[in-house]
């Protein structure tokens, strides 16, 4: 006990004699013993156990004092290490960073990222571009199966597809999926592949069924969407034997250019696009309408200039015109502004501007179906014959207009009747009018003929016999079962003796009652989701249930396709230009970095490794 007596002694005096080195607290206090201290303030004695908490908080509470001086809590000396795991997960966020907001690989190389991350986690070392473009690669062969495993579970699903010419004169072609899981509608992206080949019909045709086979889809595509080309039309339907279906907003959009062509509307368009020019390239004359809208107390709003490849900014150019008409006949009468010569040129007359105020209302009529049509919850292809049929009848409509709106109308429909199928009983076949069907809101299919309602039902039945044929066949191909799959079943005595049709009932007549009970039931409201509505009375329409789950994914327009090269456009840009045909599908596709040794020198210089072929 002696020899642990004295080492405990001379612990505590080291301990004590590291306090003093170590506090700034001794500065107030002097030792009188191992276990006493005076205060040097006020001359008390205190008792000492090889901590400074009681000095200081007698200096606290008797001697306020500067913070400085007040003594630092664990968590100050507590220093964090960087384990594994922590630098792993740090790797994985920066990787999806660069995956979600599209930046390039070499962001990872830059300098303020690099001195950003050495202050958050000094330890951590950033990995080079080879490294988290690897990564990147991972990251898309994860996602890549976990979608295989998502189309394998789809019994059916449409495609929709489009062609993009990046700014490196590289084409591309884009091919999206669309199917029903749980009910729940589901939009993937195939592929953005290169095509240096001529786009011929063939050619196309090759891309297209590559991309099917490759995810294993081929036999299960329903529908192709795609725009109004000619090659694609014949790539899918004569050499694939798709169906092949229009996007109804291109469509659309060539049938009102159709009508824009008419010179009396093409001069109004054209002098209202110069109006617009001249404030958009003028700063006094913008800066001059700010003040002329605060004047009048009119909203703050720029006008909107027309772009040719969107008819629907037409709409928006006349709106907001007419709506800041006084304002800019403001600007232009203002001749410390606008000169007397240039006012005469920009100036519209009475007459335009009353052809705009009529034609207004006809635009919105087409905008609004353009909006529906690109909306998330009309996922069906029935809006293609539903607003061709009802468009059709409004732009017919006469009451009372301008030979200039009249004759605007008369072309837009016509252009619009003439690029659409025919409704007869030879379409009524096609996807679009079943997809009508099928859908709990227009089922009753108001828009056409009786001819071709049950032309559609008949073709109904066909499909639900086919239905009902693939699945006797794969029964078939379980019964013939052998081994010990086929022993471990056990057969109900009841089944054996009636066997296993006794139950079944007549099929036939079951896809007829089926179809009765579906189409005598009241529609549901055109604001309602149809495949909500199927999800609860799924269990009611079996056979049917599955046919809608094969039709109503078919997407009305190309756009889900369009929007992929939106990204794509973020992701061939100017900072990467050189960027690989080949590594555009996944962003990047860049070799394997072996034995990288990017780092920060001692000089704080980031020196990179070789990047390979960018």
């Amino acid at each position: 006990y002696g020899g642990l007596s004295l080492f405990s002694s001379s612990a505590d005096l080291n301990m004590a004699a590291a306090a003093r080195n170590r506090s700034k607290v001794w500065g107030s206090f002097s030792k009188i013993d191992d276990k006493v201290v005076r205060c040097k303030l006020c001359g008390k004695d205190y008792a000492f156990h090889t901590s400074t908490s009681g000095m200081l908080a007698h200096l606290e509470k008797k001697h306020p004092m500067p913070s400085s001086l007040k003594q630092s809590s664990m968590d100050a000396f507590r220093v964090r290490k960087l384990d594994i795991s922590r630098a792993e997960k740090i790797t994985g966020l920066m990787t999806s960073m660069v995956a979600k907001d599209v930046l390039p690989v070499s962001f990872v190389e830059g300098v303020g990222f690099r001195e950003l991350m050495a202050f958050l986690e000094p330890d951590y070392q950033v990995p080079c571009r080879k490294t988290t473009t690897v990564r990147l690669e991972k990251m898309y062969e994860d996602k890549a199966a976990s979608l295989r495993e998502s189309l394998c579970a789809a019994e059916h699903l449409a495609i929709t597809t489009d062609a993009w010419t990046a700014l490196t004169t590289e084409s591309y072609v884009t091919v999206t999926a669309h199917y029903f899981e749980d009910w729940k509608m589901k939009t993937a992206l195939l592929q953005t592949r290169a095509m240096p080949e001529r786009h011929t019909a063939e050619n196309l045709a090759n891309v297209l069924g590559a991309a099917a086979e490759d995810w294993g889809i081929a036999d299960k595509i329903v529908a192709c969407v795609h725009d109004n080309a000619t090659n694609v039309t014949v790539a899918t339907s004569r050499h694939l034997e798709w169906e092949s279906h229009r996007c109804f907003a291109h469509t659309l959009q060539l049938a009102v250019n159709d009508g824009f062509k008419l010179n009396s509307i093409a001069n109004v368009v054209g002098g209202a696009s110069r109006l617009v020019s001249h404030f958009h390239h003028s700063t006094v004359a913008s800066e001059a309408l700010k003040k002329k809208q605060a004047i009048q107390l009119k909203e703050p709003h720029r006008l909107i200039q027309y772009v040719k490849t969107r008819w629907n900014s037409i709409h928006d150019m006349f709106e907001r015109l007419l709506e800041q008409r006084w304002t800019i006949a403001a600007v232009l009468s203002d001749r410390e502004v606008t000169k007397l010569s240039d006012a005469r040129t920009l100036d519209l007359t009475d007459a335009n501007w009353h052809t705009m105020e009529e034609l207004l209302p006809v635009l919105r009529a087409l905008k609004s179906a353009t909006t529906a049509l690109c909306s998330e919850k009309e996922v069906s292809v029935i809006i293609l014959l539903k607003y061709n049929g009802f468009l059709v009848r409004h732009l017919q409509r006469d009451e009372g207009e301008s030979p200039r709106v009249s004759e605007f109308k008369r072309r837009v429909s016509d252009s619009l009747t003439s690029r659409m199928e025919p409704e007869n009983t030879g379409t009524a076949k096609k996807a679009a009018f079943i997809a009508s069907f099928l859908d709990p809101r227009h089922k009753h299919l108001k828009f056409t003929t009786k001819e071709v309602k049950e032309a559609v039902q008949e073709k109904v039945r066909d499909l639900l016999s086919g239905l009902r044929a693939v699945s006797g066949d794969s029964a078939r191909v379980d019964d013939d079962e052998s081994g010990p799959a086929k022993r471990a079943k056990q057969v109900d005595a009841m089944v054996s003796f009636f066997g296993e049709d006794y139950f079944k009932g007549d099929t036939v007549t079951s896809d007829h009652s089926e179809i009765e009970r579906y189409t005598n039931e009241e529609g549901i409201s055109p604001s309602q989701d149809p495949a909500l509505w199927w999800s609860l009375n799924e269990s009611r329409f079996k056979n049917l249930s599955r046919l809608a789950k094969a039709y109503l994914c078919i997407p009305a327009t190309s756009v889900p396709a369009e929007r992929v090269f939106s990204a794509a456009g973020l992701v061939v840009n100017r900072l990467r230009s050189r960027l690989l045909p080949k590594h555009v599908d996944i962003t990047t596709h860049a070799e394997k970095c072996k034995g990288c040794t990017c780092s920060l020198n001692q000089f704080g210089k980031f020196t990179p490794c070789v990047a390979g072929d960018w």
